[in-house]
Formats: structure tokens, sequence, C-alpha cells
């Protein structure tokens, strides 16, 4: 059987298997498996296995996984969310449209020590769509503000499945780190100027709050430092070279298990919880990690990313034009499953296709390429993917983060959440688009700290 034909057969039969809802580790594992079987016989899997597991899992970039896990499955209970909200409601909540406003900035910081989106999501949901109904925001507006204030959770760091793209491709942590944070702001300012135009355009949807005492903002304010604590020795620590993330994440688990036991939000059995979801999340990624491996190796024996970039370019199709396509297919896959699920599924198959189109090296004014290193690439790519797969949690019909808000807001019609999300996704697809025309935006801080 022609190698190629058997790589297509492979791909179709993996996402029929997740169709059917298999787990996708499971699935990626069976496939792979059979697949090198089927080409080198089973004496070369069997060896794989023996050694592959043993690889893959004592790499050190992934012990910081774990740790980060903890942190964010800690914060998640110690009541981070509540203070971040409240500090936010107190700077912004004045304002028309204010507490929506905190609400995005509450899910900026509150990502900063989570890394999680529908963690992100669903933390602040509890916190803030009481307090939202209780000024009479309209269903839309609250719904919709919590759902895509959720999708900061996966780009401002610490962020596991930027640890996990990183890891993947072989790319630097501190440098994805550092390329997270001007996008991670940019999302966070327009989402609060949709949220300002929103209300302009319809006033009835976001009522401007009251001021409140200086003491109670003073006191507000004061909450929030633990968190800029945390985040600035956390981050602070792996950009100045203080330490590597591995530590640094360490650090703090210790620093939010702290402030969860000093302000007594957090006990006894939510330590256990936490451990528990963080040992399930941990194993279930190590798993997920091995399958991505096996289908790799599979892919790779057959020559199906070598042959598609191939393909491409012979087609005379622009790279920049195979990337958007690349993204918009992301967006779709990201309305069916997690964002760690499809980062490990695709991106092994995508990045060799990128890489290959590439060339591997700079490439001139010529039109080849995408005009920049194999490291840089890896960089702007990994961005823009993270951007479009936690996208497609907004994406009507199917985004997880709606499906998780308004599971928490019984009152407000799924239909008129996916209305809220609306003019936050147009905005997302703008900030794309921004970073598509200048990757620098992404480039810029990695090149500083490396020059």
């Amino acid at each position: 059987m022609d190698p190629i034909f058997l790589g297509l057969i492979g791909l179709g039969v993996l996402f029929l298997l997740i169709m059917i809802r298999m787990p996708i580790a499971y699935a990626m594992i069976l496939v792979g498996g059979l697949g090198i079987t089927f080409i080198n016989g089973p004496a070369l899997v069997l060896n794989q296995l023996k050694t592959l597991a043993y690889f893959q899992f004592s790499i050190y970039s992934l012990t910081v996984v774990p740790m980060f896990v903890l942190m964010g499955c800690l914060a998640s209970r110690s009541g981070l969310s509540a203070a971040l909200f409240r500090a936010a409601n107190a700077w912004l909540g004045w304002l028309k449209g204010g507490t929506a406003m905190a609400v995005i900035a509450a899910c900026a910081g509150f990502g900063a020590v989570c890394g999680s989106s529908l963690a992100t999501a669903s933390t602040m949901g509890r916190v803030a769509l009481p307090e939202l109904k209780k000024y009479k925001y309209s269903g839309a507006l609250a719904t919709g503000s919590v759902a895509a204030g959720g999708v900061l959770g996966i780009l401002i760091p610490p962020s596991v499945v930027l640890i996990i793209y990183a890891v993947v491709v072989e790319a630097n942590i501190v440098s994805m780190f550092l390329a997270s944070i001007i996008p991670g702001l940019m999302a966070t300012l327009l989402f609060i100027l949709t949220i300002a135009a929103y209300v302009i355009i319809v006033p009835e949807s976001g009522p401007r709050g009251s001021k409140i005492e200086r003491d109670e903002f003073i006191a507000a304010t004061k909450g929030v430092f633990p968190v800029l604590l945390i985040f600035g020795l956390v981050l602070g620590g792996i950009f100045f070279g203080f330490y590597n993330p591995t530590p640094a994440a360490a650090i703090g688990v210790f620093l939010v298990l702290g402030h969860g036991l000093i302000t007594s939000q957090l006990n006894w059995n939510g330590i256990i919880e936490s451990i528990k979801e963080t040992a399930g999340t941990s194993g279930m990624i190590y798993l997920i990690l091995l399958g991505a491996e096996l289908m790799k190796i599979f892919l790779s024996r057959v020559g199906l990313p070598q042959e598609t970039a191939s393909w491409l370019l012979d087609a005379g199709i622009s790279p920049t034009l195979v990337l958007i396509l690349v993204l918009i297919g992301l967006i779709i896959l990201g309305c069916l499953m997690d964002s760690l699920s499809m980062i490990l599924l695709v991106i092994p198959f995508l990045w060799p296709v990128l890489s290959e189109i590439n060339g591997g090296i700079y490439q001139g004014a010529d039109g080849s390429g995408f005009g920049m290193s194999t490291d840089d690439l890896k960089i702007w790519f990994g961005i823009l993917a993270l951007i479009v797969v936690e996208l497609g949690l907004i994406t009507p019909p199917v985004g997880l983060n709606v499906f998780v808000i308004s599971s928490m807001a019984k009152d407000v019609p799924m239909i008129e959440t996916f209305k809220g999300v609306i003019p936050f996704f147009c905005v997302e697809i703008l900030r794309v688009g921004l970073i598509l025309a200048f990757p620098i935006i992404t480039l810029w801080l990695p090149a500083i700290s490396s020059g």
C-alpha cells in the first residue's frame, strides 16, 4: 500500500474514533501503534513502547506541568478570583458597563495564576454572574463577557497549553511566555473597549455602577496584592533568569497554598481535591503526549507532512494562505474538543508542514517561506494557534465556554449567550489579523530577551 494513502487512512480512522467518543489518548496510541506495525512490523512498536514512555515522560521541561496544574487547582479554591473581581470592580465598576469590564480584567488576572480557560470561565462565573445580575446587566452582555473573558486563561502566562505546545515543537518555554504577554494584554484591552462600545450601542445592556467609598476602594485594591506578588515572583523570576519554569511553578504553588491557608479560603479537603485533580489532569496530559509521539512517528514514517508541504508548494499556494487555512481549521476543531487535546492532536502534523514550507532558514524578499527563522516561526505560529484554538471555545454553535456559563446562568437562554460573545469573537478575529500582519507583536519581547 502507498505510504501516503496509509497515512491518510490513519488520520481518517483517528478522527472517526474521536467522533465516536474514544478518549483521544487511546485513539492516537491505537492508530499510531497499528500504523507503525503495518509499515515496520510489531517488533518496532514493542521496542518503541519499551522505551518511548520513559524518554517522553522524563523530559525535564514536562516537570513543570503538574506544578502549574496544581497551582491552578489551588488558585480556583483559594479565593483569588473573588479578590481580583472586587479590586477590578472598585476600579472600573463606576463606568457604564464597568462591572462587565471588571470581569475581563479579573479574568486576565486570574489567568495569570490559573492557566486554564475553562477553569477561568467557571471560577469567574461563580463570582461575577451574581453581581452582573444584581446590577441588571442584560443576559447577553453578562454571560458573553464571562465566557469571552475565560479565553484569556490560555494565553496569559503561565499557561499549561503553552508549555505543552513548546514541548511538542521543541520551542523555548520562556520565549513562548514572553511572546504571549503583548497579545494577552492586547486581548484584555480590546475586550474592555468592546464592552464600552457595546453599552453605547445598547445603552440598557450595561448600567453605570456607583462609586464606592474610599476605605472600601483601598481595601479592595490591597486584596489584589497577593495576585501581583504571585505573578511577579513566578514570572518575574523566570524572565529575569533567577530560576527556570519548574522551580518557578513550585514557588507559585507554595504562594497560592499559603494565601489560601492564611485567608482560610482553603481547607484540608480543598487541598486533597486539588491534588487529586492535578494527578488526573497530569496523567491525562502525559498519556496524550505518548499517543501524540506514536502518531508523530507513524506520520513521519509514511512521509505525510513532507508530501503535504510539497503538494502545497507545487500547487503555488502562498505560505500565508496555507497558514490562514490552518487557522480556520483550528477554529472549527476548537468547537469540538478541548484546547489541550487539539494542540496534541494536530500540531505534530501541522508543524512539520509549516516548517517544510518555511524551508528551515530565513527566507528573502522573493516571497518564499514566511520570511523568518524556524525558531521565530515556532513562536509566531504557536501564539496564533493558541488564540484560534481558544476562539473555538466561544464559536457558535458548540463553544464549550458558552455551555459552561449557560449551565451557571440558567435564567439566560443559550442563544442570548451566543449573541453576547459575537462582538468578542469579531474582536478576536481582528487580533488574529493584526498578529498575522505584524509578527513583531509576538516576536519583539523574545528578541529583546535573547539580544
